[in-house]
């Protein structure tokens, strides 16, 4: 019996990676989720990542530690610099926002990278999204399209083997409600996700920051509450 392909899985916690998570896994993949500590100005995130990879049976799971928060920068990784707060989805901005972690999907995509060739994965997902996000420029189809080019350059796996490395990006031109009608066919238990750039105690999200909104949004378009709501 063949064994099934690998694929890395980039796992924040979230919604769109929860989601991205569960279309590995209908897709066949023996899925291996990776998730950072990278000096994020809360842990809850991480706690969700491995309730997440427990309840949709992932290979194995693992948090990979680095720290970004030495260079600041962002309202993520410095505590000094408040996450943006609005009332509604039309108050934010159309600029680059200060919740912007300089650099980090590429550090992201690049450790994975080298995890994907100790385990012998062809296939990495990352649930970044060019519809409904926070104009992030590392979420943009020309950046992963550059990335994916240059991974098949820099590694072994690369420039030895004839199958190149592919990076998945199944959410990039869904909105958030397509995203969470997606994963609700799934199955997906958003209950267990969060997407707050600035929880509260125990993990209860702000309602007001731009993910928040943004999530707000999808499930009011798909007719039903945010069972994240309920959970904490």
């Amino acid at each position: 019996m063949a064994s099934r392909k690998r694929a890395i899985i980039l796992l924040s916690g979230g919604l769109d990676s929860a989601t991205c998570l569960a279309i590995a896994r209908s897709e066949g993949f023996e899925t291996h989720t990776v998730s950072f500590r990278y000096g994020q100005r809360h842990q809850y995130e991480l706690q969700r990542a491995q309730l997440i990879s427990e309840e949709l049976n992932a290979t194995t799971h693992r948090i990979v530690d680095i720290d970004l928060a030495q260079f600041g920068g962002s309202a993520l990784t410095d505590v000094a610099i408040d996450v943006p707060k609005s009332e509604t989805v039309e108050s934010i901005g159309e600029t680059i926002p200060v919740t912007y972690v300089p650099a980090r999907n590429t550090v992201f995509l690049s450790l994975s990278l080298a995890f994907a060739e100790t385990v012998d994965a062809k296939d990495i997902f990352i649930g970044v999204n060019s519809l409904d996000y926070s104009g992030y420029p590392d979420c943009r189809p020309e950046f992963i399209e550059a990335f994916q080019r240059m991974a098949n350059l820099a590694t072994k796996a690369g420039v030895e083997e004839s199958q190149s490395l592919k990076i998945h990006t199944p959410l990039i031109d869904l909105t958030k409600a397509e995203i969470i009608a997606r994963g609700m066919e799934l199955g997906v238990d958003y209950g267990l996700t969060l997407s707050c750039y600035d929880p509260g105690d125990g993990g209860r999200p702000c309602q007001h920051c731009d993910a928040c909104l943004l999530r707000a949004r999808g499930f009011k378009t798909n007719g039903v509450l945010d069972p994240a709501l309920n959970s904490v």
